[in-house]
């Protein structure tokens, strides 16, 4: 019969062997295993979002829309002229004029920012009532639109407001010898309206419009 002791024995081999299973790991142990828990997910993530999805939403939209997805470039004689994304400033009297810009020295892409001068900063109102004073010796029967003596927050807008276009219809059109309507017919064709028909303002495209100018200039 067996005893109280023999029992003790048999239980001892048991009892050693969850102890050992059971021995808590060693920093160095758990150290690596986390290092290579995150370097497996470095590599996996930048992988995945550096390098998969980048090139998977290129080629989509490379497809989709390559026109946008290139910059909406403007070419003419295989030059690229501009962006229809992007304004330029236009002095010669002959062309329709964009929209102040404090970017750079105006209209620079590699500069676009607004001036944030506050509204009663001098610096701000002296070009404001330089430029009033310049379209009213333009054109003084016609209430000058606010678009033509605001910049834009980007200083890059290619677009102006319907009623800036119109502003300067009598002097272009005197400077290119077209009759007034026949430019207000190409701002007329020019002039997009609000997206989705009720999405931002009605505007034109200010390098559109000028080259569809020197284009109508050319016929006559």
């Amino acid at each position: 019969m067996p005893t109280a002791t023999d029992e003790i024995a048999a239980t001892e081999p048991v009892v050693e062997t969850m102890a050992n299973s059971e021995a808590p790991a060693t920093p160095s142990t758990t150290l690596s295993a986390n290092l290579r828990v995150a370097l497996l997910i470095t590599v996996v993530t930048t992988v995945i979002f550096g390098l998969i999805y980048p090139l998977a939403v290129t080629a989509l939209a490379q497809f989709l829309f390559p026109a946008q997805a290139n910059g909406s470039l403007i070419q003419r004689n295989g030059q690229v002229i501009g962006s229809q994304l992007l304004g330029q400033t236009f002095s010669l009297p002959g062309y329709f004029h964009s929209r102040p810009s404090a970017a750079g020295a105006g209209y620079d892409a590699s500069q676009s920012a607004a001036s944030n001068f506050a509204p009663t900063n001098h610096q701000l109102l002296d070009r404001v009532k330089y430029d009033v004073e310049k379209l009213r010796a333009e054109n003084p029967k016609t209430p000058i639109p606010v678009d033509l003596v605001t910049a834009s927050g980007s200083g890059l807008d290619p677009e102006i407001s319907p009623a800036a276009a119109a502003f300067q219809v009598p002097r272009v059109a005197r400077e290119r010898g077209l009759s007034e309507a026949q430019v207000r017919s190409l701002v007329a064709k020019h002039t997009q309206a609000r997206q989705l028909g009720f999405l931002g303002e009605p505007r034109v495209n200010v390098l559109a419009l000028n080259l569809a100018l020197d284009a109508a200039s050319k016929q006559n």
